[in-house]
């Protein structure tokens, strides 16, 4: 995979960047009013894979603002992480109507997208949140997501060593808003993200 200096990313991604602003590759490109590019560190050593933007989101063009946003940042801070010094990008570039599921075919066209952002960026751990991000990744990685041991369940806050890169599955922050008594094992959890930081071993 091709190392590229700063300002190659910043150029490569500013590139990647407009195409996905430009994308009509499937239907949410009509009811989206912004198709969210990722953002934060270019040269982060964490990056994070979220499902898709929200309404708020989606209405500002920037990642993480809405309800889960705020979770994220109360489980960055419990984590002692600068959100600043990480990248987010999503899973599916644009608002899912009605917070509905994803459809194959729209991740399919995302897909190349999270991987030229995946290759650009070169993270030394990626983040995916959730089932759909965590089972994507897989899939990218060569993993059979269907397989007993790769359950969601199972990997969740587990280091994975795949085919040379690192994956780090954990809960999306939605999840919270919804299950608040699961929020001490996600911050546990979170917790484990400020040992892949740049500078940081791996214990």
């Amino acid at each position: 995979m091709k190392q590229f200096s700063l300002i190659e990313k910043q150029e490569s991604l500013d590139v990647l960047n407009y195409q996905i602003r430009a994308c009509e590759r499937c239907s949410l490109s009509v009811t989206r009013k912004h198709a969210l590019t990722g953002e934060g560190n270019i040269d982060a050593s964490i990056m994070f894979v979220a499902l898709s933007p929200g309404v708020k989101e989606d209405s500002q063009n920037r990642m993480f603002i809405g309800p889960s946003g705020q979770v994220f940042n109360k489980l960055l801070y419990a984590a002692g992480i600068d959100r600043d010094l990480v990248f987010m990008t999503n899973l599916v570039k644009c608002m899912l109507p009605k917070n509905r599921k994803p459809k194959m075919d729209e991740i399919e066209s995302c897909s190349q997208f999270l991987d030229e952002e995946i290759s650009i960026i070169h993270p030394e751990v990626i983040v995916p949140l959730g089932y759909y991000a965590t089972r994507t990744v897989l899939i990218k990685y060569h993993i059979d997501p269907q397989a007993t041991e790769m359950s969601f369940a199972k990997i969740n806050g587990k280091l994975l060593f795949l085919n040379g890169k690192k994956i780090f599955p954990l809960p999306h922050p939605a999840s919270l808003l919804y299950n608040p008594s699961f929020e001490p094992d996600t911050i546990e959890k979170y917790k484990k993200l400020k040992t892949f930081m740049k500078n940081s071993k791996l214990l």
